[in-house]
Formats: C-alpha cells, sequence, structure tokens
C-alpha cells in the first residue's frame, strides 16, 4: 500500500482539507433500452431475449474463439486474445444471444485486452457493454456474480488509467458487492476486495467513506495472518491515512507507532525508517516538533547516506524548521536532500515525485517562487505516464498556475490550471475544494487577459464549489464573491458586481470585530463601484485598477 503523500493530503493550494458535503460517488447505470453498437466492429447486441435458434456448429465455434482467447490472456499475449475475443463475438450472439453471459465474458476479456495495449477508450467501451449486460442478469447467479465482479473490476482499472479515479470508485464498490455473493465472510479474497475500495476511497479523499472498510479490513487481516504481521501494519498505515484525513491525529499517531514496532521487531529498516517518518509528520501537526526532530535524527542515523528515505527524513526536518522561521537552516536541510534525489535514479518516481512536490511547497513558503517552480516542473517530468499519481500531477499543475499567475506570468498559467481542472475533476469529483481555486485563479487570469466573460463563468463555478465546502463566512468564500464582482465590474455589469459586492459587505460584517479592516475595504470598493456605474472618470474598481484620468495620462 502506498503512503498517501502530504500533498495530496493538501490537495491544492497549501489550504487544510476540511470535510464537507460532497456530491456522492456516482450510481451504476441502468441497462440501455437500446442495443449497443460494439466499438471493434460494426455488430450489435441484440435486445434481451430468448437466444434464438442456431446451426449445432455455432456454438462450440463461438466458445472455443472464447476459450483460445482465455488461454492467450493467461500467457499474456494480449494482441491474439484481443483478436480471439472479437473473433468468438458474432457466433456468440447468434447462439445465446447478445445479452448474455457468454457475450459479457467475451467484451470483459477484449476489454482488458485493449486497455494493456494501450486502446483506453476501446476498452472503456467493450466494458461498459459488459457491465449493461452483467447487471441486466440475476445476480444472485454464481457465474453471473463472478463474471460481473471481473467485469467492474477491470471497469475500474481501465478508468484509473484514463485518470477517472473518482468514477472507478462504483466500479470498485460494485465487484465487492458481487464478490460478498461468492467468498467466504473473512477470506483474504474478500480482504482484498474490501482493501481495494477503501484504498480507491481514500485515492479521491473521501475518507469518511473508507473509514468503515479500513476496519473491516483490519479485522479480516488481523484474524488470517495475526496482528505482529507486515501485512496487518499495512492496513494500519492506510488507515492511519484515513484518521489523517478526517483530522483525528493523534489516532493515526496510535497506529503508525503500532506500524513502527512491527518494522522494528520484523528488522525491516527502510519500511521502519518510512513508518518513523510518517511519525514525525503527524508530531508536527499536532505540535509536538522537539519530539519529531528526535524521530527524525533517529532516520537519519540509520538510512545508509544516499537513500530515499533520508532524503524524505531531510524534508521533513525542514518542515519543522520552516515553522520555527528558521528559513537558512530550512534550505539547508531541502539542499541535503535535493543533493541525494538529483543524483540517483530511483526504483520508484512517484515516491520522489512526493519528494520534490513536498519541497516545492516549503520553498513556496519561503517565498522562493522560481525554485519552488523548478522543483514542480521537475515533479511533473517525474509523473508522466504514472496515470496513478494524476491526483499529485493536478495539485502540482494548480500550484505552478497559481504561481505563474502571481508572477504575472499569465499566459504561461492558463494551460497548467487548465490541465488541473481536467485532472483535479477525474480523480476527486465535481465539488473537490482544489478544484473551486483552479477555476477561481483560472478565471482572474482570464479577467487579467481583458477577458472578463470567460473570468465570469470560471469565477462562479469557483464560488460555488468553495462556498459548498468552507460556507458563506470563510475568507476564500467572500474572496471568490468579490473576484466576481470584480469581473463582472469589468465587463461593465453594473447591477450584478453590485449584488456581488453587497454580499461581500454582508459577510464581512456578520464576522464580527474581527473583519473590520475589510468590511471597511469592502465598502470603499463598493463606493467606487457606485460611482464607476454613474460613468465618472475618477472611479477606482476594482482595487487593482486605476482611475480614467490617469490611465489617459499613461
Amino acid at each position: 500500500m502506498k503512503r498517501l503523500p502530504k500533498s495530496l493530503l493538501l490537495a491544492s493550494l497549501s489550504k487544510p482539507f476540511l470535510r464537507c458535503n460532497r456530491e456522492p460517488i456516482p450510481l451504476l447505470r441502468p441497462p440501455p433500452p437500446l442495443p449497443r453498437i460494439l466499438p471493434f466492429a460494426a455488430r450489435t447486441l441484440s435486445a434481451p431475449a430468448a437466444p434464438p435458434d442456431a446451426a449445432p456448429a455455432a456454438q462450440p465455434n463461438g466458445l472455443e474463439f472464447l476459450e483460445a482467447a482465455e488461454l492467450r490472456e493467461a500467457a499474456n499475449d494480449h494482441q491474439e486474445a484481443f483478436a480471439l475475443a472479437v473473433k468468438a463475438l458474432e457466433p456468440l450472439q447468434v447462439s445465446h444471444g447478445g445479452w448474455s453471459l457468454p457475450v459479457a465474458r467475451t467484451l470483459r476479456l477484449a476489454g482488458a485486452a485493449a486497455s494493456r495495449l494501450g486502446r483506453l477508450s476501446d476498452s472503456l467501451d467493450s466494458l461498459n457493454a459488459a457491465a449493461d449486460i452483467v447487471d441486466a442478469l440475476e445476480s444472485g447467479d454464481t457465474e453471473v456474480a463472478t463474471v460481473g465482479a471481473a467485469v467492474h473490476e477491470q471497469r475500474a482499472r481501465t478508468k484509473m488509467a484514463m485518470g477517472r479515479r473518482w468514477d472507478a470508485v462504483s466500479d470498485l464498490m460494485r465487484a465487492l458487492e458481487l464478490k460478498g455473493v461468492l467468498l467466504k465472510e473473512g477470506s483474504v479474497e474478500l480482504g482484498n476486495a474490501y482493501k481495494d475500495v477503501a484504498e480507491a476511497y481514500t485515492g479521491v479523499l473521501a475518507f469518511e467513506k473508507a473509514l468503515p472498510l479500513c476496519l473491516k479490513v483490519l479485522e479480516i487481516t488481523r484474524n488470517q495472518f495475526g496482528g505482529e504481521s507486515p501485512e496487518v501494519a499495512k492496513i494500519r498505515q492506510l488507515l492511519a491515512t484515513v484518521y489523517t484525513g478526517l483530522g483525528r491525529n493523534e489516532e493515526a499517531l496510535e497506529q503508525n507507532e503500532i506500524v513502527r514496532m512491527v518494522y522494528e521487531r520484523l528488522g525491516l529498516d527502510v519500511e521502519l525508517s518510512l513508518a518513523e517518518i510518517d511519525v514525525a509528520n503527524l508530531l508536527i501537526l499536532l505540535g509536538r516538533s522537539e519530539e519529531a526532530k528526535d524521530v527524525l535524527k533517529r532516520v537519519v542515523k540509520r538510512a545508509s547516506k544516499e537513500s530515499e528515505e533520508r532524503a524524505l527524513a531531510f524534508v521533513a526536518m525542514a518542515n519543522i524548521l520552516c515553522t520555527q522561521d528558521r528559513s537558512a537552516d530550512s534550505k539547508r536541510c531541502l539542499e541535503i536532500a535535493r543533493g541525494i534525489l538529483d543524483t540517483k535514479v530511483s526504483v520508484s518516481p512517484g515516491r520522489v515525485a512526493q519528494v520534490y512536490a513536498e519541497m516545492s511547497m516549503l520553498y513556496e513558503t519561503m517565498i522562493e517562487f522560481e525554485v519552488a517552480l523548478c522543483l514542480m516542473k521537475k515533479t511533473l517530468v517525474f509523473l508522466v505516464g504514472v496515470s496513478e499519481m494524476q491526483p499529485i500531477q493536478g495539485s502540482i499543475s494548480a500550484r505552478m498556475g497559481w504561481l505563474l499567475l502571481k508572477t504575472d506570468r499569465v499566459d504561461e498559467a492558463v494551460p497548467y490550471l487548465e490541465s488541473a481542472i481536467e485532472k483535479l475533476k477525474n480523480c476527486f469529483g465535481p465539488l473537490h475544494f482544489g478544484l473551486g481555486f483552479a477555476y477561481k485563479h483560472l478565471g482572474e487570469a482570464y479577467l487579467a487577459m481583458n477577458q472578463p466573460q470567460s473570468a465570469v463563468k470560471y469565477i462562479t463555478i469557483a464560488k460555488d464549489i468553495i462556498h459548498a465546502t468552507f460556507g458563506p463566512k470563510h475568507e476564500d468564500s467572500i474572496e471568490a464573491i468579490q473576484s466576481l464582482a470584480n469581473a463582472y465590474g469589468v465587463m461593465g455589469s453594473y447591477k450584478q458586481a453590485m449584488d456581488c459586492q453587497e454580499q461581500v459587505v454582508d459577510a464581512y460584517r456578520s464576522c464580527g470585530p474581527g473583519a473590520s479592516e475589510d468590511l471597511k475595504e469592502a465598502l470603499r470598493l463598493q463606493y467606487q463601484l457606485k460611482l464607476k456605474a454613474r460613468g465618472l472618470p475618477h472611479a477606482c474598481f476594482p482595487a487593482n485598477s486605476l482611475p480614467t484620468k490617469f490611465q489617459n495620462q499613461e
């Protein structure tokens, strides 16, 4: 089980993760009422009906092709498996009917082979057809449940390879439901199915859904392997990640301490070092920095000089020093970490990318924007072609877009923000808070390029997401409304701009005395907006614009 990196937990722009009402995981679609066109041949599945009469030779011919295709699949000959599966489809539709289990098996095999050949669109089309068939059949039947679980599992893999992690979760959940019909309660296989779904929910930051599944996996794995086994330790690490995502840091620390003791007893030094780094990061979150330092010093002493875990320990130490305003010492730790990683060919590019991502955030915190951007670019290079790391790609692209926007490189910012939106939406769903910030910054970029209509479009989407996440009185929610007021003002839509500015004023008034300075600025902008609506040349709105007379002088 891969550790969920801090950069994924933060997900975007160093905003703390808050629990919120998010859009539910998409439900499985009902079977379509119309016939389905197969992706790799102009053949149509017949509507559900009893198999028509067929010549005796047609049935074994289709099944023989299917069995041959399954043998080629087992031998990892995916090209031949795909070709045989396609050959099997037409005779199987004739002999068994289009909406039959043999056709579903064939479509599953064709979809799996197409995915391994890189033909992801064909794979998904084939697996969608297979899923429609098995979902229309009686799921209580053991054979149907077996094929159905395989179909939904493969469809989840294909969606993940396409970066559609959010959509993949429902398929893994459906596969788990079907395996519940087939597998013995408490079996290793059922435990693995629970783990797959728990990891999938964790990967899309749906921690509240992952928690009960994690606890179930822990129970099954402990019964099967014993409480001090490495198998159980890995599940505890997953559980610690879930607790961290839920803000239950003490419980996360308890799980990681148990993991640390298990690896120490087993003499697994690399795993022990990584577990201790997790412990240190949690101690930092809990404000126990001195204890965290002691743990990290043990890791540095134990780890080999050029090891990745040693680099990780220096990054965590840099984090502590940064929070203590010891920027020079923090940078020295980061330079040591970079020295290790820059000269190393890693067997785990994903893990190295996570380290670079965390280093870039620290440099950004210390206002070293150019170094941060350099490391972010290096992170994206590491992640090229690593489909399971698309959440990190989305997060890094969003941060790069924001930094480029803030350093007045608007044209460079836009493609990074657009890429971030696509990846974050696929990975976390349409209401993820990081997606809201990416939309907001994209809108601000378009406003800077004097395209206020596009700015209004994207900032409106951002406002809805950020409001749903943080509530109307949160500073980010109010800033989103102010950005929308600015965009409407530039566009000349003064009524909409006044409505938004009034919302900003009301929001700051409701925040009490602590927001008095913000309220004063909001009222000033409201007054300037009224002047601008009346066409007065000395009006100054938005806040960063110059009055017309000064613009003319320039």
